[in-house]
């Protein structure tokens, strides 16, 4: 039997293998390892999509000429997947209820689902919400909101660079935020702490998330020298984004704890200037797109 991957031949030798399942379980290590997931299949010329894969699977190898193992990277997966759920989404926004309960129903079983069920769980938990049964009672995200949300997370894909050049007005006015968010709290003017808090914080997801596209795409980000905090000279952006890890971390902490100096003064001193030098840094950097 012939093994391919993407159409090259592949360098399988088969042992005591009976099924599909257990010759692709043969080179799931390596599909992880490399960037790639699976995305199909081929086997004597009939195509099976991500959603007839478990069909697939269970057939035994006897009889079977040629299997073609069709891989795609995560990040073309994942813009397939956002791209289905936007026109999904805006279906779903003007449907009757009827027919709402009738999606809902199907959805969690559709390719967009389970791809965003095993790679983006923050995501797939706020589907969840938003396709809930309509007549269950519990509450819904409203789609339109999601579709923003989506549409923000295809632009961070198309363009991970424009992306976080878009970012810098941002993360100076959340910079100067954090700077007075100790007087905020002493003030009283809890409500606008709390505003500020939950902003950067939105930030700084978005900002990792796009750190983690411009490694994906194989830009050399650690290497970028920056000033480092204490005027001493330069170091590495790897390492000024692990001090930032941390000092973030600290933040948590000290918010569970309820220690509001520790908080204003981590958020002053820590978290504006480094929120601005990373921003900064990001800014210059020029990752591959989709």
């Amino acid at each position: 039997m012939e093994i391919k991957i993407n159409g090259k031949p592949a360098d399988i030798t088969l042992e005591n293998e009976k099924t599909v399942e257990e010759v692709l379980s043969g080179i799931h290590q390596w599909l992880e390892g490399s960037g790639f997931l699976l995305s199909g299949l081929e086997i004597d010329g009939k195509s099976y999509g991500s959603l007839s894969l478990d069909a697939a699977l269970a057939l035994p190898l006897e009889g079977i000429s040629s299997i073609d193992i069709k891989t795609s990277g995560w990040a073309e997966l994942l813009m397939e997947a956002l791209t289905c759920l936007k026109n999904d989404l805006e279906l779903y926004e003007n449907a009757s209820d009827e027919e709402r309960t009738i999606f809902t129903e199907h959805w969690e079983a559709s390719a967009p689902a389970l791809f965003l069920k095993d790679n983006e769980k923050d995501l797939y938990g706020m589907l969840l919400k938003t396709f809930s049964d309509p007549s269950s009672g519990s509450p819904q995200l409203i789609p339109a909101a999601v579709i923003s949300l989506v549409n923000e997370r295809i632009r961070e894909l198309e363009n991970p660079a424009k992306e976080i050049k878009l970012l810098r007005p941002l993360a100076e006015d959340i910079a100067k935020r954090l700077e007075d968010l100790p007087l905020d709290m002493q003030t009283g003017k809890d409500s606008k702490a709390a505003e500020t808090i939950t902003i950067f914080s939105s930030l700084v997801e978005k900002i990792f998330r796009l750190i983690f596209l411009f490694k994906y795409f194989k830009t050399d980000i650690d290497s970028i020298e920056v000033p480092s905090m204490d005027g001493s000279g330069k170091q590495t952006l790897k390492d000024y984004i692990g001090e930032f890890s941390a000092a973030l971390k600290e933040l948590i902490s000290a918010s569970e704890n309820k220690d509001t100096v520790l908080v204003g003064d981590l958020a002053e001193y820590e978290l504006a200037p480094r929120l601005r030098t990373l921003s900064e840094a990001l800014s210059g950097s020029n990752p591959g797109v989709v």
